[in-house]
């Protein structure tokens, strides 16, 4: 069963978002510049979990598939 991509990616995005907001914070910068690195941040964070949800689903439809093909040797030999 695929993973969804977008809510996991999303979710990904607002603790990045938030995490680094606050840490820009701590640092005493300003908040244009927390703003801009948490943005920053958030994006490549999604475009990573984005990346690393579509190769799970892969693995997994891939190890599926093989299962339903082994499933359909194993009844012609029998």
């Amino acid at each position: 069963m695929p993973i969804h991509v977008r809510p996991k990616a999303i979710s990904a995005a607002v603790a990045v978002f938030f995490g680094l907001s606050i840490v820009g914070m701590c640092m005493n910068q300003s908040p244009c510049t927390c703003c801009k690195k948490a943005l920053i941040g958030a994006v490549l964070a999604y475009i990573a979990m984005s990346i690393a949800v579509n190769l799970i689903n892969a693995i997994i439809k891939h190890a599926i598939i093989e299962s339903h093909a082994n499933r359909k040797k194993e009844q012609q030999r029998v």
